[in-house]
């Protein structure tokens, strides 16, 4: 590649080894990665899209490429990505996210897995097949790393892995309820981060204890109990939400305090969603934490996490139709997950152009100057 390379992101995806034995490179490496990426970006959904994206764009991409035996084909496209180690492109991806992200103290970090559909073998439909576990900074709103495991159980035993690579001093870790483990919540305090995770019934009594000292709390209105509350009411679209949240560092009575590594408070926040025609909606949801009783800096925790559905999940289903992703070679499901999430963290930087992932990627595919400068970021 020249010296006129749009971004560092190509400097990190160049330490991968090429797994090619010689006499089959016919295409450099990072070639074929970076044709790739921008394809991603553009909206390509298979290794076709990437070769047909590489052939309309030749002279474009030769500015910086060196192309020496043109546009790799998509079989090409195809081995290189089911042959390259998972692993050593999750390394390089991180490597490069840390290179361009800055997390500031109190930076919600979401962690949360999601199941690639289109991986499940026809052999395997007993199981669910590849899934990837991922980390999302709601304030940069950037993919920090993933970790892929082949099924949902296996997520307690990847989010471990995946903290562990991951810088989190002075960030807010956000799960659900199945990241509530012991050993999960004492990985994250191990380095010097905090954290609130959701309550459900996977801990033995830990969920009915919490919800009925919140009951009965507020059946003696929280008298001689000290606690933190606010309240948030948002409204449009014909519908009103509000939310309020109660959290306090009054543990005393939990038997099982000593378990839980920082454990310094517990909280509950009620979601009340009143729509026009409709009625009236409530839920409550319950969580431990390491923060202080600070009810405002709970509540946007709890909200934070949210993002990691709606602004990765829901963006990687709707503008990159990752569930019609076929790929079922694990190499290659995984390895495409971690290029999707690329252009996800691309598509997100670039703030010149004021709308939507998809809005992003249509202009990207229109024009070639708009694209470099996505790639610049």
């Amino acid at each position: 590649m020249s010296a006129t390379k749009p971004s560092s992101l190509f400097e990190h995806l160049s330490e991968i080894n090429d797994p090619r034995v010689e006499r089959t490179k016919w295409h450099k490496l990072i070639d074929i990665l970076v044709i790739a990426v921008c394809a991603t970006i553009c909206g390509a959904e298979s290794f076709p899209d990437m070769e047909e994206f590489g052939k309309e764009r030749e002279e474009w991409l030769r500015t910086f490429l060196a192309l020496e035996n043109g546009i790799p084909s998509h079989d090409t496209f195809r081995r290189v990505f089911i042959l390259i180690e998972g692993q050593e492109f999750q390394r390089a991806f991180m490597s490069w996210v840390e290179s361009v992200s800055e997390l500031t103290d109190k930076e919600v970090v979401g962690i949360d897995g999601k199941h690639l559909r289109g991986s499940r073998k026809k052999q395997q439909r007993q199981h669910e097949g590849l899934r990837m576990v991922s980390a999302w900074a709601a304030k940069n709103r950037l993919v920090l790393g993933q970790q892929k495991t082949d099924d949902k159980s296996n997520e307690i035993t990847a989010i471990p892995e995946l903290l562990r690579l991951l810088s989190l001093k002075g960030c807010i870790v956000t799960i659900d309820a199945m990241g509530c483990q012991k050993e999960i919540v004492k990985q994250i305090v191990s380095q010097e981060a905090d954290y609130c995770i959701s309550l459900k019934g996977n801990q033995g009594n830990l969920h009915k204890d919490v919800a009925d000292y919140f009951t009965w709390a507020q059946r003696i209105k929280f008298r001689e109990i000290e606690f933190d509350y606010c309240e948030t009411v948002e409204k449009g679209h014909g519908r009103i939400e509000t939310r309020r949240c109660w959290v306090t560092e009054d543990l005393d009575w939990l038997a099982e305090k000593a378990d839980w590594a920082g454990l310094r408070s517990i909280v509950m926040v009620e979601a009340r969603r009143e729509v026009i025609g409709q009625e009236i909606s409530r839920e409550r949801r319950y969580f431990i934490s390491s923060l202080s009783a600070d009810a405002k800096e709970s509540l946007h925790a709890v909200r934070s996490h949210w993002q990691i559905e709606n602004s990765l999940h829901w963006v990687l289903d709707v503008a990159f139709r990752e569930d019609a992703c076929q790929i079922k070679a694990e190499n290659g499901a995984a390895n495409m997950a971690v290029l999707r999430h690329i252009a996800v963290n691309l598509l997100n930087q670039e703030k010149s152009y004021k709308r939507g992932i998809k809005a992003k990627q249509f202009k990207s595919a229109l024009n070639q100057d708009y694209l470099l400068k996505v790639l610049q970021i």
